[in-house]
């Protein structure tokens, strides 16, 4: 409790220790921000002056014990949309028009303010954010674009929710951007739990995974991700920025040998050709996480992707029906429904 004062009396706030200085912060916040009041009556309440209440509110602020976000309406494409769901049969879809050049080349690295993949990445959180009824328990994947996701989630979006890892996420190199703590990231948002696949990506031998997959733990994960009835996950292109190179599961040569062999891109971490079906078996039999015939099955499933080097795999999913929500940006919304009717 602050020490008690007349009303009109004048703390000195350099005499409270840091202790005492953090739970008045936060009885002002809190009175200012979620009870509405003014600061002459927080001043009033708390024994400060007004100049006072507006240092601990700016310190407040600074110090992250009250964020502001400045989030406006979402520009969507509603046309394009609803034509993508006539097309590939989608339960829905969310298209986020781009403003700048047509031609520009998109990253899924680029985190700045305003870029293509932040929008995207909001748009995705809302949309999950808004599902109903709220799913109890939700499989995520990991990757750059599922990072921008948890980032943008609403908080608390799902209140008690538990989260579970579809695919293992155990990096052997460090990357720029953490990117494999995304069910955590997703649990921490809806102020639920998480249960991750404590496991690589990739093995290095098929035997490694068959006795992964049979030990009770991991099998009870993988069980949990089959209960899913959704799941969110990031589609990755065949690029040598793909997070399974940055991670250490596999290599450039690997990459030009799963191009050659007709891979458009990955979901959950296994490569897939213009069709939809695998397209490396020796290479998919080292992977771990959930089949994509059991992707295929889910009640809701969200793909969310981003840019050129997205399109091929993103036509992909929708062609094998590995996606029913698709959220992405207006150029790929556009390939996609001109493949639809070419």
């Amino acid at each position: 409790m602050p020490p008690r004062v007349e009303p009109d009396a004048d703390i000195d706030l350099r005499t409270l220790s840091a202790e005492q200085r953090e739970l008045l912060t936060v009885q002002a916040a809190k009175a200012y921000y979620d009870l509405d009041q003014t600061m002459g009556d927080i001043a009033k309440r708390l024994g400060l002056t007004r100049w006072q209440v507006g240092r601990l509110l700016k310190e407040a602020r600074e110090q992250g014990i009250v964020r502001i976000e400045i989030i406006p309406r979402a520009q969507r494409r509603p046309d394009l949309e609803s034509r993508l769901q006539r097309a590939y049969d989608l339960r829905d879809a969310v298209v986020v028009p781009h403003s700048g050049d047509p031609d520009a080349r998109f990253s899924d690295a680029r985190f700045s303010d305003g870029s293509i993949l932040d929008s995207v990445a909001q748009a995705a959180g809302q949309l999950i954010a808004a599902l109903h009824p709220r799913p109890s328990l939700i499989g995520v994947s990991w990757g750059r674009t599922m990072a921008a996701v948890a980032h943008w989630l609403p908080r608390p979006w799902n209140d008690g929710v538990e989260v579970v890892l579809l695919n293992g996420a155990m990096t052997l190199h460090s990357t720029a951007i953490r990117t494999n703590n995304i069910a955590e990231l997703f649990a921490l948002a809806g102020g639920g739990r998480a249960t991750l696949l404590p496991v690589p990506a990739i093995v290095g031998r098929p035997e490694t995974r068959e006795v992964l997959e049979r030990d009770p733990v991991i099998a009870s994960v993988l069980a949990l991700a089959d209960a899913a009835e959704v799941i969110c996950f990031g589609l990755g292109g065949v690029t040598a920025d793909s997070v399974l190179v940055q991670s250490g599961y596999i290599d450039e040569a690997d990459i030009a040998r799963l191009r050659r062999s007709g891979a458009v891109g990955d979901v959950l971490g296994r490569f897939i050709g213009a069709d939809g079906a695998i397209i490396d078996p020796a290479l998919d039999a080292r992977t771990i996480g959930l089949d994509l015939a059991l992707a295929r099955g889910k009640p809701v499933s969200i793909g969310v992707a981003v840019g050129r080097e997205k399109h091929a795999v993103v036509l992909a999913g929708l062609r094998a029906r590995l996606i029913n929500v698709l959220v992405t940006d207006e150029q790929t919304a556009l390939v996609a429904l001109e493949a639809a009717h070419g």
